[in-house]
């Protein structure tokens, strides 16, 4: 139960991140403050692979590193359309729009993925769309 743990660090880390750049993009462009912040990510990624000494270049042309790439890819996307539409619009409504990933991931992972579709999880899904709609849509 390792993974819980780290999951639970990332949502503490991740909790201020849309009121922080709503506040930053009221004086600075999305792109901008987009460009700041993950250049921190990118400087910390960096810093974590140099003292954890774990080599890079085997794996950049691996057989899964189209994975890697195209996970990038996504999140470039997702990201770059997240700090617009915070410095657009409410936190509020934003942020459970965003959120909306957990069902779509949690489908693609039953799908694509043969993860177990339980009735637990169909539930989960449901409440998770349910709790989007009473929280972000107005």
């Amino acid at each position: 139960m390792r993974y819980l743990s780290w999951a639970l660090l990332a949502l503490a880390g991740y909790t201020l991140v849309a009121p922080l750049v709503k506040l930053a993009t009221a004086e600075i462009p999305s792109d901008v403050a987009l460009l700041m912040a993950n250049g921190i990510l990118v400087v910390a990624a960096v810093a974590v692979v140099v003292v954890s000494d774990t080599p890079v270049v085997t794996h950049l042309t691996g057989s899964h590193a189209i994975y890697a790439y195209a996970a990038g890819v996504c999140l470039t996307v997702g990201i770059l359309a997240y700090y617009r539409a915070l410095a657009a619009g409410p936190v509020s409504a934003v942020v459970p729009i965003f959120g909306l990933f957990i069902v779509t991931s949690s489908i693609v992972g039953i799908v694509a993925l043969d993860e177990p579709l339980t009735t637990r999880k169909v539930a989960g899904i449901g409440f998770a769309m349910v709790a989007v709609y009473l929280t972000g849509v107005q």
